[in-house]
């Protein structure tokens, strides 16, 4: 058995396809073929079933995934630690980040260049997912580090948090809805009925506009979803329903005329936080860009550095 098998075994995982794997692998997929099927007659087991339109891991597979994953992980560690004894970073780090997260004041794409710049030999594979998802990848040891949206004020099992974004959440209204011409914060209990405009499940600020609808006795109508804030602002500002965004689109709210009015619950918050595994990531790369986030990226109510 051969790492550069279990890498094949992985890969192939990942992207449900042969063809895929070998073109982020950089091979030809008949060696890839080849070499899992030798795997497979090693270890007497089928590891992936072939019969689908997608490759998937058999039963065998998907329990022996974990396994093949920390074994890549811990000869990846030997190559970066003699790499930085010899005072050249080298690896690779997964970064995950929820959509618009690079949008705020911290600009996450000069961080990622600068770290670049002073690590050439460090590759950084960057994902933009929910935050849901991303959670559960950072628990799993698919992603080391994450900008992640928060749905519950406590940080999950096995992962610390580091909160740099902190906004109370608004409903966007067109000027001419019977809501604009209130005024003070808004009631949860308001949006009972209304067409509502937000971000997709699986986001922070989704998870805390369902969870306190849900506790004012009704589920929300989400009459439409979108990554990101302006686009929501957009939307309402046709007219299609409220927004409901994290305060920050003052001035796209201004020039437009839509009204914004805070949610009365002190819970209704947008939070995005830098998101990793309490033990630390495992690689010395991974550990070198933890912490120059944690250093860079700014405590909500400071100034940027």
């Amino acid at each position: 058995m051969e790492l550069r098998q279990l890498r094949y075994f992985v890969t192939v995982v990942e992207e449900a396809n042969f063809t895929r794997a070998a073109a982020r692998l950089h091979v030809a997929q008949p060696g890839v073929s080849a070499q899992i099927a030798q795997l497979e007659r090693e270890l007497g087991q089928r590891l992936l079933d072939r019969s689908g339109r997608t490759v998937t891991p058999t039963e065998v597979g998907a329990a022996v995934l974990p396994y093949a994953r920390a074994a890549l992980a811990a000869g990846d560690a030997v190559r970066e630690t003699v790499a930085e004894f010899s005072g050249l970073l080298r690896g690779r780090v997964a970064i995950g980040l929820v959509s618009g997260a690079g949008t705020h004041e911290f600009d996450m794409a000069g961080l990622l260049a600068g770290f670049h710049a002073s690590h050439p030999e460090v590759e950084i594979a960057l994902t933009e997912d929910t935050s849901e998802r991303m959670l559960g990848a950072l628990r799993a040891g698919e992603l080391d580090i994450a900008m992640v949206g928060l749905a519950e004020a406590g940080p999950p099992p096995g992962l610390t948090l580091r909160l740099v974004v902190d906004e109370p959440l608004v409903a966007a209204v067109a000027p001419d809805d019977v809501l604009a011409g209130e005024e003070g914060a808004l009631a949860v209990s308001a949006l009972r009925g209304r067409r509502l405009i937000c971000l997709p499940r699986g986001t922070g600020v989704r998870g805390v506009l369902d969870r306190l609808c849900g506790e004012a006795g009704f589920a929300p109508h989400v009459a439409f979803e979108a990554a990101a804030p302006q686009l929501l602002v957009r939307l309402a500002e046709r007219g299609l329903g409220v927004a409901v965004v994290p305060g920050r689109p003052e001035e796209t709210a201004g020039a437009s005329g839509l009204r914004l009015r805070p949610l009365a619950d002190p819970r209704a918050r947008g939070r995005v936080a830098l998101a990793w595994r309490t033990e630390g990531p495992s690689g010395p790369a991974a550990k070198a860009l933890l912490s120059l986030l944690r250093e860079a990226v700014p405590v909500p109510g400071e100034a940027s550095p």
